[in-house]
């Protein structure tokens, strides 16, 4: 299984935010990146939230090469 990130970097936001979260299981980064973007972020939980950070995560060790 590749292990899959997500890097705040990589969406414009006021708080230019620049925490990166990472791991093997899609689910489970899925859900603490949402955590993140409702707690830190304002973004509301919902389907549309979900599916906008599942297309924006990638291979970890591309990101980190």
């Amino acid at each position: 299984m590749t292990r899959m990130m997500i890097d705040c970097r990589d969406v414009p936001s006021e708080s230019n935010c620049t925490l990166a979260i990472a791991g093997d299981d899609v689910e489970d980064l899925l859900d603490a990146a949402v955590l993140h973007a409702t707690s830190k972020h304002g973004h509301e939980n919902g389907p549309e939230l979900r599916e906008g950070i599942r297309s924006g995560l990638k291979p970890a060790d591309a990101a980190m090469a």
